[in-house]
């Protein structure tokens, strides 16, 4: 069982900012991954469906989902292993549970196909 492990969760008011980091070097280091794989950050609200937040590959060349209006920012971190979404002017509505995915993972978001999951983190955006 190949692990994803989120942290950087927490409480803000809105316009705050948090960064989440997803510590993914065993999906990475596994030698049946795909070295142009994807790996993609999903969130889930309260009483809301898993929606797609932003998917990247390893060149770092990043796709958004369109509600964010420029926000985030997701990143790879090819030294640490880590796939950082940097989260700027948080607005309540950014409140979810935040996912790491990998495995099966597509430029489109679609959570349908998605192999690996990581365990969450919470983010708490307060008015």
């Amino acid at each position: 069982q190949v692990n994803l492990v989120e942290s950087g969760g927490g409480s803000v008011q809105a316009g705050g900012s948090l960064t989440l980091s997803c510590e993914a070097s065993e999906y990475i280091n596994n030698r049946h991954t795909n070295p142009r794989a994807y790996l993609a950050w999903f969130r889930q609200a309260p009483g809301k469906e898993l929606e797609g937040v932003a998917v990247t590959d390893r060149s770092g060349l990043a796709t958004y989902a369109e509600f964010l209006k420029g926000r985030f920012t997701l990143s790879w971190d090819s030294v640490k292993k880590t796939l950082d979404l940097q989260m700027k002017n948080l607005q309540p509505e950014d409140t979810a549970m935040y996912y790491c995915a990998a495995g099966g993972v597509t430029r489109n978001l679609d959570a349908r196909f998605v192999t690996i999951w990581g365990l969450g983190t919470q983010v708490n955006v307060s008015s």
